[in-house]
């Protein structure tokens, strides 16, 4: 029977029984690694206590073997034998299951079961295998299968390992000794239920005198006080753990721990200077940064943070500090406008603290610091400055041209106290309404003023140093334009009035208002009565409500379309004002038939009808006669026009004086569709452009002969031509449609001298025109006309 290992397996079997055969007394553990029996006595009690069985029949269900077997022959296990196995080889010996013909091997004629692989516990622990007795001729189980285990014992081949390492941590500077940093922990992968291979130990091997471990639990603390980051800060701590309990031949490993001594308050704010010496311009702008001061703080993060401030000094109104978050500096900023003319320096004295304080270290302190700045005011050359720094101006619009409105004063800000000139920024007043006195500084106006036009004016007065062009100030000036009663007040609109030939006397026909552009404090009045030529009009008359309307009635009754169909009434119209304004509209009354119910049916007088109707046949004759007629005027006009010849073939083409009006800017000397430019510049082009024309008489071709290629203009008109040229350009509101031409062909510097009439006296007395007579047989009439004669009538 097969035998187990332990007796609570033994009822499972069957009778026949296993023997295990070791190298050793069977009443003896196997240490080799194979079965357990029990004693010889020990198995009789046993037996005993379940039933009765034979004699020397073992227990078994496992077999130990031990790991990392390093010899060339296969590691013996053990035996299995059967009962029925009598040495003959008639039994086969099957071992199947966990590893079978791989690791292990059995001799299937002896039983003997071997290792043929090298064992690790850390690996697989145990293995679980199922033998089984065979008849070697038939192949009949000679005994029923049944299950076993190979347990791998342990041995120490294997070292602890901190798998977590190698470990980060971190812990306060000046933190007491015995705090808490980090706690290791490293594994063995020997089995820790035999032997000691599993305990391990945990020792320092770096990083004393300032952290300790624990043996048993790995914890790391602190064990030196007082420890400054400022001093040290990274740590690199060796830990050893070691099996065996530590004792001499255990195995180990090590791990390392970096270790950062985080930061605290412990360190106050210092400045490394006592003075500051800084300088800003005079000019500098409010909010601009005029220098930086620094408290050096050993601390990091949060701990050094600084707070700056100013405590004392006499700039406390006129500067102001901020602190950078950045990089922990003060920044002394302008507070108010700076000027070297008031004050050249200040004093402050700055603060700089931590806002941040451990309670536990106040006793480090002070944390706060100050230094003592001095700050220099340069001196720039300053723009003129305006007192006030604005104007407000009223002015009536009637004032008189010329009139000083406000005197404007600017003046130097610096030592020197410069000169000043004032002028007016045209771009504020494109309209030229105002001119300033360029050394005074008076403003006055320059053309009237009317408030229905513009009614305020925003002018720029501009100061410049009279030695440094450069230096320019400026100065809103707002004119306000009060109202004068200077416009007379008017109908709001056109009255058409319409009466009914049947109306009766006292009938209201129109209700009339009026409208008046000034703006009187009191408000607007208006008085309406008839014009004074119209005060005794029969027909109408006025009734003033005393609202600013007026009506308008009749005064009788038998209006008749045929008599008079429209009448005109004139109506006086006065305002309120000082003076008082009046002016006179007519009102157009028409006459007009009208039903019973006074609704205007015709206001058209009738037209009388012809005694006689015409027929269609007259009517026809009639319009061919007036045909003809216009036929024959048509022609006549036409062979007038031919018989007279236009004097220019192209009205374009005229060289003479043409004026174009357009209402886009001109194109300057490129703008040639008027005139032909080549005229203006050089007078032997009119000469090509005369051949054309049919006007022009060889004669008087022939006088651009005596032209001379170079004319010098008058001086008198050249500067004359100068000065409007730059009042055109000046002027911005210059329309252009000026078209300047250049005649050569009569004046002073022609043969025929000046034929203009501005020279001319108003008597004909004085004027001799004998020359005529001199200019050939084209002039011959001309001669004779004006030519002076003797008292026989001969022509001189």
């Amino acid at each position: 029977m097969w035998t187990s290992g332990r007796m609570s397996n033994a009822k499972n079997l069957l009778g026949v029984s296993l023997y295990f055969w070791g190298l050793m007394d069977l009443t003896t553990t196997v240490l080799s690694g194979s079965a357990r029996p029990f004693a010889e006595g020990q198995e009789d009690n046993m037996s005993d206590k379940f039933h009765q069985r034979m004699k020397r029949s073992w227990v078994w269900n496992q077999f130990f073997v031990l790991e990392e077997y390093t010899g060339t022959d296969p590691l013996y296990v053990g035996k299995l034998h059967s009962d029925m196995d009598r040495g003959d080889g008639s039994i086969k010996y099957i071992l199947s299951g966990e590893g079978a013909g791989i690791v292990f091997t059995i001799d299937d004629t002896t039983g003997d079961i071997h290792a043929i692989q090298r064992l690790d516990r850390e690996e697989r622990s145990q293995y679980t295998l199922r033998a089984q007795a065979l008849d070697r001729r038939t192949g009949r189980p000679m005994e029923p299968e049944s299950e076993f285990i190979i347990k791998i014992q342990d041995i120490n081949d294997n070292e602890p390992k901190f798998l977590d390492g190698p470990y980060v941590a971190s812990v306060p500077e000046m933190s007491p000794v015995g705090t808490s940093v980090i706690q290791v922990t490293a594994t063995d992968a020997d089995d820790p239920t035999y032997g000691n291979s599993a305990r391990v130990v945990y020792s320092i091997l770096q990083g004393q005198p300032y952290f300790s471990v624990d043996s048993r639990t790995g914890l790391i603390r602190t064990a030196l006080m007082n420890m400054d980051r400022e001093a040290k800060e990274y740590y690199e701590v060796i830990i050893q753990a070691k099996d065996m309990g530590g004792q001499l031949g255990g195995l180990a490993g090590t791990t390392t721990v970096n270790i950062t001594l985080s930061d605290v308050n412990d360190n106050p704010p210092r400045f490394p200077q006592k003075h500051y010496q800084m300088s800003v311009l005079e000019s500098a702008p409010v909010s601009s940064t005029v220098g930086r001061v620094v408290a050096k703080d050993l601390d990091e993060g949060i701990n050094a943070e600084m707070k700056y401030s100013l405590v004392d000094g006499d700039g406390l109104d006129v500067f102001d500090i901020n602190t950078d978050p950045n990089y922990q500096v003060g920044i002394i900023t302008v507070r108010k406008p700076l000027s070297f003319e008031s004050k050249k320096s200040y004093t402050l004295k700055v603060e700089g603290a931590n806002p941040h304080l451990e309670m536990r270290f106040l006793n480090l302190g002070p944390f706060r610091d100050t230094t003592t700045v001095h700050i220099t005011v340069e001196d720039v050359d300053e723009p003129p400055v305006f007192e006030p720094s604005f104007y407000f101006v009223e002015v009536p619009e009637n004032v008189e041209i010329g009139t000083t409105i406000q005197i404007i004063s600017a003046k130097d800000p610096d030592v020197t106290n410069n000169s000043i000139r004032y002028s007016i920024d045209r771009s504020s007043d494109p309209g030229r309404f105002f001119y300033v006195d360029i050394t005074s500084g008076a403003l006055m106006t320059a053309r009237p003023l009317d408030r229905e036009d513009i009614s305020w004016h925003n002018i720029t007065v501009l100061a410049m140093e009279l030695n440094n062009p450069s230096q320019v100030g400026s100065v809103s000036v707002t004119v306000k334009v009060l109202d004068v009663n200077d416009n007379a007040p008017e109908f709001a609109r056109f009255y058409e009035a319409f009466v009914c030939e049947n109306a009766k006397a006292g009938q209201l026909i129109q209700t009339v208002s009026a409208i008046d552009r000034d703006d009187p404090q009191d408000g607007q009045h208006f008085y309406y009565s008839l014009a004074p030529e119209a005060a005794n009009n029969p027909n109408f008359t006025l009734r003033d409500n005393q609202d600013n309307t007026a009506w308008i009635l009749t005064r009788r009754s038998g209006f008749r379309q045929h008599e008079q169909n429209t009448f005109y009434l004139p109506i006086l119209i006065s305002d309120n004002g000082r003076p008082v304004l009046s002016s006179t509209g007519t009102l157009t009354v028409h006459v007009c038939s009208c039903d019973d119910d006074g609704m205007v049916m015709s206001c058209n007088a009738e037209a009388y009808v012809l005694p006689v109707s015409l027929s269609r046949g007259a009517l026809i004759a009639i319009l061919a006669c007036i045909f003809v007629l216009l036929v024959l005027v048509l022609l006549i006009l036409s062979m007038r026009r031919q018989r007279k010849q236009p004097y220019i073939i192209d009205e374009e083409e005229n060289i003479h004086e043409n004026i174009v009006r357009y209402d886009d800017e001109g194109g300057g000397e490129e703008d040639t569709e008027a005139f032909d430019i080549a005229a203006m510049w050089n007078p032997r082009e009119a000469q090509m452009v005369a051949k054309n024309r049919q006007d022009m008489l060889p004669e008087i071709e022939s006088l651009s002969r005596y032209v001379p290629q170079a004319r010098v203009m008058d001086n008198n008109v050249h500067n004359y031509v100068l000065a409007k040229l730059y009042e055109a350009d000046m002027d911005l509101w210059a329309p252009p449609f000026d078209s300047l031409q250049t005649y050569m062909f009569e004046g002073n510097g022609s043969v025929a001298e000046s034929l203009s009439s501005l020279q001319s006296v108003t008597t004909d007395s004085d004027q001799s025109y004998d020359y005529l007579t001199d200019w050939g047989p084209r002039f011959k009439k001309l001669a004779e006309m004006y030519g002076a004669t003797d008292s026989s009538g001969a022509l001189w």
